[in-house]
C-alpha cells in the first residue's frame, strides 16, 4: 500500500500551520509544567537524595492514577473531536458529561489511599525504610490534588479537542508558576513560614491544582466557551449512548489499566536498586517528562486534526493527514532528544546528581534518547488510531507485548541472572521496534478509519469500497448500537 495513494487537500505547509496552531501551546504549556517539576526536583534535592527518590516513588504512584483516567480521556476525545468536526454540540456536551463521571471515579479512590493509607501505597514500591518513611509524609497531603487533576484533566481534553488550545495553555502557565512559587516558601521556610520540607512540596502542588482548575473556569466564563461548565447538560445519557460510548472506551480502559499496572511492576523493579539508581531513575522520570511533554502537543494535533475530518467525513483527507503527522512527530522527536543529550550533564548536575547517580542517570538517558525516536511514533500512531474510531489495535498489542515480553524479559534478567541495572532499563523499551512495524502496517490498511458521527458513517462505506479495505471487527456493543449513531448524531 503505498502512503500517497490518496492525495490531500491540505498541503504540507498548511499542515504545519494548523500543527502549530495545536502543538504550540500545548507543547508550551506541558515543557513549562516539566520545566516547573525539574525546579521542584532542584529543590527537593537539598534535602537529600532519599527524598528525590522517595517524590519520584510517589511520582509513579500519580503516574498510575493517570493511566487509571486516561483511557477515559482517550475514548472522550475520539467522541470531542469526531462531534467537532460534525459540529454536534449536544453530542459534545453529553460524552463530556459522561467522561468526567468515569475519570472521577479512580480520582476519588487514588485520593482515600494516598490520604488514608500512604504507608501502604510506599511499602509496595521500595524496600527502604528511609525513603518509605518521606513518601508517606509527602502522599498524605498530595492526595488532595488528585481529584483536582482528574477535573483539570477533563477540561483541557475538551478545549484542545474543540481548538480552544490557549486556555488551558494560559491557566497551566499559572499554576506552573504558583508551584514554583509555593514550593519554594514551603519547602524552605520563606517569609515567615515553617520550613516544611518534602510536605511543603505535595502543599504546593495541591495550591497549584486548584489554581490550574479556578484559572481555567474563569478564563471559559471570560470567553463565553459553550460546553465545559454547562452542567445541567452533561447527564442527557440514554442506554444506546452509554453502551457505545463505553464500546469505544473500553480498549483504551484495558490499555491505560493494564499499562498502568506493567508500568508500576517496572517502577517495582526499579525502586528495589540501590538508593544512587532510586534517585537517578527520578531524575530521569523527569527528564522524561520534557520529551513526552514536547511530543504530547503535536500527538494532541494528530488526534484532533485526523479525529475532526473522520467525524465530518472526510475519510480521504483524514488517512493523509495521519501519516504525515506520525512522520512529522518522529522528526520533532529526534531534535528534542539530540538537545537533551546535548545538555545532559549541566542538567543532571543542577538536579542534584553527582557521582554513582550521574552516571547511572547518563547512561539511562542515552538508552532514553535512542529508543524515544520509536517509542514516540508508537505513541502518536495510538493516539491517531484512537481519534478516528479505532481504539482497539493499538491498545491490545500494547497489552500483549507488555505481559508476553517485556514484564517476563525484565524479571528474569533482574531476579534469575542479577543483570546490571541499566541492561534492565533497556530491556523495559525491547517491545517498541516490534510493534512499530505492526504499527505501520495497520497505518497503511486504513482500517483505522471507524468513524461515530453521523456525517462519518455516511461517507465511510464508499471509501472502504473505492480503497478495497475490509470493514473491521467490532466489539458486540459496537455492532448494537449502529443503527443508533445516526439519530444521536443529529444537532
Amino acid at each position: 500500500m503505498i502512503m500517497n495513494r490518496i492525495p490531500s487537500k491540505t498541503s504540507l505547509r498548511q499542515l504545519i500551520a494548523k500543527i502549530a496552531a495545536i502543538a504550540i501551546p500545548v507543547a508550551f504549556q506541558n515543557l513549562l509544567t516539566t520545566t516547573g517539576s525539574m525546579v521542584d526536583t532542584m529543590m527537593i534535592a537539598s534535602l537529600g537524595e532519599k527524598s528525590v527518590g522517595a517524590v519520584g516513588l510517589c511520582a509513579q504512584f500519580s503516574s498510575l492514577l493517570f493511566a487509571s483516567y486516561w483511557g477515559f480521556v482517550g475514548g472522550g476525545m475520539l467522541f470531542f473531536a469526531q462531534y467537532w468536526g460534525a459540529q454536534n454540540h449536544d453530542g459534545i456536551r453529553r460524552s463530556y458529561g459522561l467522561t468526567l463521571s468515569f475519570m472521577m471515579i479512580p480520582g476519588i479512590l487514588f485520593a482515600l489511599f494516598s490520604i488514608l493509607r500512604p504507608d501502604l501505597v510506599m511499602s509496595i514500591y521500595t524496600g527502604s525504610t528511609e525513603i518509605r518513611a518521606i513518601g508517606v509524609l509527602y502522599l498524605r497531603i498530595v492526595g488532595f490534588a488528585y481529584p483536582l487533576q482528574v477535573l483539570a484533566s477533563a477540561m483541557a481534553a475538551l478545549l484542545r479537542s474543540i481548538e480552544r488550545v490557549k486556555i488551558p495553555m494560559v491557566s497551566g502557565i499559572i499554576s506552573v508558576i504558583t508551584n514554583c512559587l509555593c514550593n519554594y516558601v514551603l519547602i524552605f521556610g520563606k517569609f515567615g513560614f515553617p520550613a516544611m520540607g518534602v510536605q511543603g512540596a505535595a502543599l504546593g502542588t495541591v495550591i497549584a491544582c486548584l489554581v490550574n482548575v479556578v484559572c481555567m473556569a474563569l478564563l471559559i466564563l471570560r470567553h463565553k466557551i459553550p460546553y465545559v461548565l454547562e452542567i445541567r447538560t452533561h447527564f442527557r445519557w440514554s442506554l444506546p449512548f452509554i453502551r457505545d460510548y463505553l464500546s469505544k472506551c473500553f480498549p483504551i480502559i484495558l490499555n491505560e489499566c493494564f499499562i498502568g499496572i506493567g508500568n508500576m511492576m517496572i517502577s517495582i523493579v526499579l525502586g528495589h536498586q540501590i538508593d544512587e539508581a532510586i534517585a537517578a531513575t527520578a531524575v530521569l522520570r523527569t527528564l522524561e517528562g520534557m520529551v513526552i511533554g514536547f511530543f504530547s502537543g503535536f500527538s494532541s494535533a494528530a488526534s484532533i486534526l485526523v479525529g475532526k475530518e473522520v467525524g465530518a467525513g472526510n475519510h480521504e483527507e483524514a488517512y493523509s493527514r495521519g501519516w504525515r503527522l506520525i512522520y512529522l512527530c518522529s522528526g520533532m522527536i529526534a531534535i528534542v532528544g539530540a538537545a537533551l543529550l546535548a545538555l545532559h550533564t549541566p542538567i543532571l548536575q543542577l538536579m542534584g546528581l553527582s557521582g554513582t547517580s550521574f552516571r547511572i542517570a547518563e547512561g539511562m538517558l542515552v538508552i532514553y534518547c535512542c529508543v524515544a525516536l520509536i517509542r514516540m511514533a508508537n505513541w502518536c500512531m495510538n493516539d491517531t488510531y484512537r481519534a478516528a474510531g479505532d481504539p482497539s489495535f493499538g491498545s491490545m498489542l500494547e497489552i500483549l507485548f507488555m505481559f508476553l515480553l517485556v514484564q517476563p524479559t525484565i524479571h528474569i534478567a533482574n531476579d534469575l541472572f542479577h543483570a546490571p541495572f541499566l541492561l534492565v532499563f533497556l530491556l523495559c523499551y525491547i517491545d517498541e521496534p516490534i510493534r512499530y512495524v505492526l504499527m505501520q502496517h495497520h497505518m497503511y490498511s486504513k482500517k483505522w478509519i471507524q468513524p461515530v458521527s453521523g456525517q462519518g458513517l455516511a461517507t465511510i462505506g464508499a471509501f472502504r469500497e473505492k480503497y478495497h479495505v475490509r470493514e473491521p471487527l467490532q466489539f458486540p456493543l459496537l455492532k448494537r448500537n449502529s443503527a443508533h449513531r445516526p439519530g444521536q448524531n443529529r444537532k
